[in-house]
């Protein structure tokens, strides 16, 4: 087994540390391992071990006049302790018709990661894209320790081989996931809090679209 699996995760408290969070990657995540993430728990989770300077969340919302199930949550991201990165999303159809929307917010991680390498000690980017292993290499140049959240546990692949063995420490979303996340089915009540992802059907075919990319 690779050790980066095997060895409990290590945050130390003297760290500047900077967190990137892929929107749509940690909703697919959480989707494929049958939970809710609860963002008020998971900052809580990271300032309680490490000095975080910026958590960043990174999302594509559609640039209409339409109301986005997205809004809730990013709003009460950006009032909660979140820096928001966002960008309009692009619409087009394709050849049969079918509406398809397209948001990939991976230069926009990329460039602030490695911005922000040189300030800070530690980056945590939840993302299992192996796009990203240069990145992450870029930053370690610099001296900045990198981790990857992402899961090797659910029933699809979430995570790149090559990007797992870049990182200086890989954190299995399922094990570390019971500080801040709350099963699908434990409180329909809960699952409508505009701190979690809102689960109603108009939310789930908007992701479902942003996962069909290129």
């Amino acid at each position: 087994m690779n050790m980066k699996e095997a060895r409990p995760y290590v945050f130390r408290k003297e760290e500047k540390t900077c967190v990137f969070i892929d929107g749509l990657s940690l909703y697919s995540a959480s989707r494929n391992l049958n939970f809710n993430v609860d963002y008020k728990k998971l900052l809580e989770f990271f300032t309680s071990k490490t000095n975080v300077i910026r958590v960043y969340y990174y999302a594509a919302i559609p640039d209409t006049e339409e109301y986005s199930p997205l809004r809730p949550l990013t709003d009460w991201l950006s009032y909660n302790g979140y820096f928001l990165v966002t960008k309009p999303t692009r619409e087009f159809v394709d050849t049969s018709g079918k509406r398809h929307i397209k948001g990939n917010m991976d230069l926009e991680i990329a460039v602030d990661m490695i911005e922000m390498a040189s300030h800070i000690d530690h980056a945590v980017l939840f993302s299992g894209n192996s796009d990203f292993r240069r990145v992450v290499e870029a930053v370690q140049r610099h001296g900045t320790h990198v981790s990857i959240v992402s899961s090797m546990k659910s029933p699809s692949l979430l995570i790149g081989d090559d990007l797992r063995r870049q990182a200086d420490q890989f954190l299995e979303l399922a094990v570390i996931s019971a500080d801040f996340t709350r099963h699908v089915t434990d409180s329909p009540k809960l699952r409508q809090s505009p701190i979690r992802h809102p689960a109603d059907q108009t939310f789930q075919e908007y992701h479902e679209d942003l996962e069909n990319l290129d």
